[in-house]
């Protein structure tokens, strides 16, 4: 296939970009630096030459967006808001004006349009979206409206013969350098990985392996479309999730903190709280119903598997650049990235 990625040179982009065209796809992707023969520039918000990639093509996954990994300033908050919408519109428009228009377009959207809870998990029929919780910071209902205008800008635009579904994702977790998988594995490698704010706030995430399959399925399958939870099935209070991933490294303890020493060490490494605090007890239920089954539901087998995966990088001095691709029920060895 010929699969399209606005914004695909992140870390989710990347895991997908080496692993679709390890399994023999052509993959194009816009950005605002192209560096590589098949990177097509783009600034995520006109039209222009970009579009041409989209004709004939027969998927389009969007992942552009500002990164989350800030200070959730009022300035930081409104780019995230403006790239994330100005982008999926300007994605539809070249999908609407394409003469040839991809079958099916993937949009990437996000598992915190839910809401902050701990009582039950929060799937795509029964589960609640967030923004009028209380007794949290009244800048988290900005980032679920975020999300709901990420997804009603897919939704309302005209691409009649594009099917759509938007991709609620959960922490995806590869071990590549920079990653979410790799600041949490740092933190627990120096000690620091115990509880926050008593971590009984759940921890929602996906195996990269099973981010790749769940999106090839969603490909696949003709009849899912709208929004789809990407979430493992065993999400995890923060403190476990944290114990397990010890464990994984060899490490016996992590100093717990406190909410007033959360805040202290967003503001040092630049990022917010929400990240930390925010309980994200999400599920899948559209993937199961449909037949899709996951590889690591579990977060003790999948957390051994990425640690090993990241200390097999490590060893071979590959750190991010050499990773391992499945294909075809196989492993294979994807090249560097420049």
């Amino acid at each position: 296939m010929k699969i399209v990625m606005p914004g695909g040179t992140g870390q989710v982009g990347t895991m997908l970009d080496r692993a679709l065209s390890a399994a023999g796809h052509e993959v194009v992707v816009l950005t605002r630096q192209p560096r590589r023969p098949q990177d097509v520039a783009w600034d995520g918000v006109s039209p222009g030459p970009w579009a041409e990639v989209v004709e004939g093509a027969d998927v389009v996954v969007n992942l552009a967006g500002r990164s989350v990994s800030c200070r959730y300033t009022s300035e930081n908050l409104r780019a995230m808001m403006d790239s994330r919408v100005g982008s999926t519109r300007v994605v539809g428009e070249a999908i609407a004006s394409a003469r040839r228009p991809p079958k099916v377009w993937l949009q990437m959207s996000t598992a915190t349009i839910y809401a902050h809870r701990f009582d039950a998990a929060n799937d795509e029929a029964t589960g609640v979206v967030g923004g009028a919780e209380s007794g949290v910071p009244d800048y988290w209902a900005y980032s679920v409206e975020i999300a709901r205008n990420w997804e009603r800008t897919q939704a309302e635009a005209a691409t009649p013969d594009t099917r759509k579904v938007a991709l609620r994702a959960a922490m995806v977790m590869s071990p590549d350098r920079g990653g979410v998988f790799d600041m949490l594995s740092r933190l627990a490698r120096l000690g620091l990985g115990g509880p926050v704010a008593g971590g009984a706030q759940y921890v929602s995430w996906i195996h990269e392996d099973d981010f790749v399959r769940a999106v090839e399925f969603l490909i696949a399958r003709d009849d899912m479309e709208g929004a789809v939870n990407l979430a493992a099935p065993g999400p995890l209070p923060q403190r476990a999730f944290m114990r397990v991933l010890r464990r994984a490294w060899g490490v016996p303890a992590g100093l717990p903190a406190s909410r007033w020493m959360a805040e202290v060490g967003a503001f040092v490494l630049r990022s917010d709280t929400e990240l930390l605090l925010k309980s994200r007890r999400v599920v899948s239920g559209r993937l199961g119903d449909a037949g899709f089954e996951f590889r690591w539901p579990e977060w003790e087998g999948a957390a051994g598997d990425l640690v090993r995966s990241a200390r097999s990088a490590r060893d071979a001095g590959g750190g991010a650049g050499r990773r391992r691709v499945r294909v075809h029920g196989g492993w294979s060895r994807s090249s560097p990235r420049p």
